[in-house]
């Protein structure tokens, strides 16, 4: 007799706030494309399903692709035919993914390798195909993302000229890297940049609250950024894919993971509830230290503005996964930081260490990696590394992986003023050099963000 599969739903991460309207769980592919639910909240399976140990062991080795098929299958199954999933993820990924020895315990995953060298690759192809191939034909689709640096690119990249999509880029205007802004400013066609004259905080504020303004409903709006469920899913498989293709494996690992929204390291909690053995998940920010010092106390209390450090990708004071996290530990954050019902701290601080990493710290491991061991890291990787070092200080010696999540020729200004080298591009970069450069500017005013999707979607 054939099992039934039944369908994994998506609900709020405010599901159960007081409210007179109860807002039903959705299917994968509304939740794909609202973004965020309506009362504000991010989507959430309702249940995570499993990988046992024969089914990982039986992955060990094979190409990328397959692992992504086989994790992803296990949350689409009912909302996608498995070829086309198969067609997806092949398109999606098809350039390396090197995991290298660091030393006797320490692996690096270079994420780096995508078409804009960047580890959002694997959740912005990811989620374009998806969307491209769920999209009814008659509907038009405007997708908003906010951006510190390479959640961007990597967005526009995917959606770049697909038929059906307007994409809307805010960044930063003062707070991406020069090398950032070029590839921002140069996608072009159905993609606009937009140089915003504030933090990321402000742009993703503006984006989410164009999600709840009922004037703009019928622009079919919907988010690419980590707050929309089609980027975090992909964000499971690498781990999956680092942990069985090392040979501690099944012994557990730990992952540091260079963290600013918490999209990153939310992939690795979910990767850990589908079974993966896993032993610390450390979650290393720069000096937006606001989840180190919430784990500490207790407390929650975001850094607004937030602080600009050389790992410029994680300048987020108040990181809207951080809702995620609430929800799976049993508690509530709203979308401005405010906590309605706690999560389980003890589960929480037994699970996860979050160490905050100083531009100093940052800058004196990107020399000792070059000058001790002819490693190239960048700002955000250096920031991974140096949170493991100062865990390995308290005597824990299970093998780790750490996440390079940019190419080094990404930050080459950074790079090259430190080292005093020069630093090549990445190969895919070519591409940019013949673009031409367009960005339009808005103040941090929500009406002028209005009136300008208004007036160019």
């Amino acid at each position: 007799m054939k099992s039934i599969t039944f369908p994994i739903r998506y609900h709020s991460t405010n599901r159960n706030l007081p409210r007179e309207e109860v807002h039903p769980t959705v299917a994968f592919s509304d939740a794909l494309f609202k973004g965020l639910a309506l009362d504000g909240g991010l989507f959430m399976p309702d249940r995570i399903p499993t990988l046992s140990p024969d089914e990982l062991t039986a992955l060990t080795g094979k190409p990328y692709s397959e692992v992504a098929y086989s994790v992803l299958h296990k949350y689409l199954q009912t909302e996608i035919d498995g070829d086309d999933l198969k067609k997806i993820v092949t398109a999606a990924y098809d350039f390396d993914i090197p995991i290298e020895r660091l030393d006797e315990q320490t692996h690096i995953m270079r994420l780096d390798q995508g078409p804009t060298a960047s580890f959002k690759d694997f959740g912005a192809r990811f989620m374009a195909r998806m969307m491209a191939h769920l999209r009814p034909d008659e509907q038009e689709v405007t997708v908003l993302v906010a951006t510190s640096g390479d959640t961007g690119s990597a967005v526009g990249e995917a959606y770049h000229g697909l038929d059906g999509f307007c994409v809307f880029i805010l960044y930063p205007r003062d707070e991406v890297s020069t090398i950032q802004k070029q590839q921002l400013d140069s996608i072009g066609d159905n993609v606009e940049a937009v140089a915003v004259d504030g933090k990321f905080d402000d742009c993703q504020r503006l984006v989410k609250k164009a999600f709840t303004d009922s004037d703009l409903a019928g622009f079919n709006l919907t988010s690419a950024n980590s707050i929309n469920i089609g980027r975090l899913l992909p964000q499971i498989v690498y781990y999956v894919y680092a942990t069985i293709n090392t040979s501690e494996y099944p012994q557990p690992v730990i992952f540091s993971i260079p963290s600013g929204n918490f999209g990153n390291c939310l992939g690795c909690e979910l990767a850990r509830r589908m079974g993966l053995p896993m032993g610390r998940i450390i979650i290393a920010v720069n000096e937006n230290d606001e989840f180190p010092r919430f784990l500490q106390t207790g407390v929650y209390e975001k850094v607004d503005p937030s602080r600009a450090c050389l790992s410029n990708a994680m300048n987020v004071g108040n990181p809207s996964n951080l809702a995620r996290y609430f929800d799976l530990y049993g508690g509530i954050l709203t979308k401005d930081g405010t906590i309605n019902v706690p999560p389980d701290m003890k589960a929480m601080r037994e699970r996860f260490t979050s160490t905050s990493v100083s531009d100093d710290a940052t800058v004196a491991l990107i020399k000792e990696m070059y000058e001790e061991k002819g490693i190239l890291v960048e700002p955000h990787g250096a920031v991974g590394l140096e949170a493991l070092r100062r865990f390995r200080e308290q005597g824990d010696t299970t093998p780790a992986i750490c996440l390079e999540t940019a190419h080094p020729g990404k930050f080459s200004n950074i790079l090259e003023e430190i080292l005093h080298i020069e630093i090549a591009p990445p190969e895919s970069f070519r591409k940019f050099s013949h673009r031409k450069n367009h960005a339009d500017r808005l103040d941090n005013n929500y009406a002028s963000f209005k009136d300008y999707l208004i007036e160019n979607s």
